[in-house]
This record gives C-alpha cells, sequence and structure tokens, in this order.
C-alpha cells in the first residue's frame, strides 16, 4: 500500500492542486495533511511560551502566539474543517509542552457546546487533546451556550464563561489526579481558569495547561 503512496500524492498534487492552509503552495504531499514541510518546520522552531492564568492553573504553555502561520494552521483546522492540521499541532505541543504534560494523569479537552459542536461537526479541542497520546478524559460538559470570546474585554469574557461548565460523568477519574485542559487559543485564561475551578471542585489534586496558541494582547 505504501508503494502508492507517492504516486497517489503526485496524482492528486496534480489534478487538484490543493493548498498548503498556511502559505498556500500547492502540496506536494496531500495524504499528510493540509500543511506543507516547509511550514511545519517553521511552526516546530517556535520557541514555547509559557504563561500565567490564575491561581486555579498551576502552570501553561503555548505553542506560540496566535500570530502568522501558527494563527493561519488554527484557523483552517477551527473554521475551515481541515482536520488533518490537528495530528500536527498536537504533536508539536506535545513538544513544546513537555514540562507541562511532565507527571499529569489526564489530559481533559475544553468542551464545546453541544450546538456549537453539532455546527462545526467537531471540537478542535478534543482533537488536539487526542492527539497528544495521553490518556484523554472528557471530564467537563458546557451547560450553556456563550458567545464567542473574540471582541470582549477581559471582564466581558471571565462573566460570559461563568457557571458555564460542570463535570461530566467521567469526572471522578480526575479526583486526586493531574489533569492538563487543552485549548486552541487562550487570550485572558477565562475559559481555562472557568474549567479549572470545575475540575478541582470535583476533587482534581492540580490542574495545568495546555493550548496551541496564546494572544498576548485583549481587549481591556
Amino acid at each position: 500500500m505504501n508503494l502508492w503512496r507517492p504516486v497517489t500524492n503526485a496524482l492528486l498534487s496534480t489534478l487538484f492542486a490543493p493548498p498548503c492552509a498556511t502559505c498556500a503552495t500547492t502540496l506536494d504531499t496531500p495524504l499528510e495533511g493540509a500543511v506543507c514541510r516547509s511550514c511545519w518546520g517553521i511552526l516546530e522552531r517556535l520557541p514555547p511560551h509559557a504563561f500565567s492564568i490564575a491561581p486555579s492553573i498551576r502552570m501553561a504553555t503555548a505553542l506560540g502566539e496566535y500570530d502568522g502561520l501558527l494563527r493561519d494552521a488554527i484557523h483552517a483546522l477551527k473554521y475551515d474543517g481541515r482536520r488533518t492540521v490537528s495530528p500536527g499541532l498536537s504533536r508539536i505541543m506535545a513538544i513544546r509542552g513537555c514540562d507541562v504534560l511532565e507527571g499529569a494523569d489526564l489530559v481533559v479537552p475544553v468542551p464545546l457546546h453541544r450546538a456549537r459542536q453539532r455546527e462545526r461537526g467537531f471540537n478542535q479541542s478534543d482533537a488536539l487533546a487526542t492527539g497528544l497520546n495521553r490518556t484523554i478524559c472528557r471530564a467537563l460538559r458546557r451547560t450553556r451556550s456563550t458567545r464567542p470570546q473574540v471582541d470582549l474585554t477581559a471582564h466581558e469574557r471571565h462573566e460570559n464563561v461563568a457557571e458555564a461548565f460542570s463535570t461530566s460523568h467521567a469526572a471522578n477519574q480526575t479526583r486526586g489526579k493531574i489533569v492538563v485542559l487543552v485549548d486552541d487559543v487562550t487570550t485572558t485564561g477565562a475559559t481555562l481558569d472557568a474549567c479549572a475551578r470545575v475540575l478541582l471542585a470535583a476533587g482534581a489534586r492540580e490542574v495545568r495547561a495546555l493550548t496551541a496558541a496564546r494572544v498576548s494582547t485583549a481587549p481591556s
């Protein structure tokens, strides 16, 4: 089967000319995903971006700033439905976030509201968490739909997600455990903080966070 991959890649590249999700050049190996090898190489060299959120989260790291190629890759995954982007992002997140993942028992994806997930077709945070090759626990659920956080002030963001999360039936698995919240993008950390508080109240020993990107500036 592997013998046919180069031929299939060449045919797909020639017939359909699928563009790279980040630089828009024609993909030479479309079977390997929606981002070209050159762009993955650039993303792999991004320095890890450690940041602080709130006392509820012991430590947090992002793959990089929400800008340039990284922003384009996340946008392609989240809004264009190019799901083949997630394994590559997860692989780099696991490397850059090794300090956050070290000693952790579980990774917990930040959930979407069921209506939003039904509209999008998948949860990008769940896809990223699944690709980390760690034990995944879907311990949270979003109890109400919230406004998009974009363009909200820091105070509005925290109000927007207040009491928007609760535990799922799997939350008992987090009791006494070190868990890592996984999300695609964080700005003020309001969503991560809200999720962490729920997990700690459910008995988690420690909560950390790992995201694909971090927005350093937000409306005040």
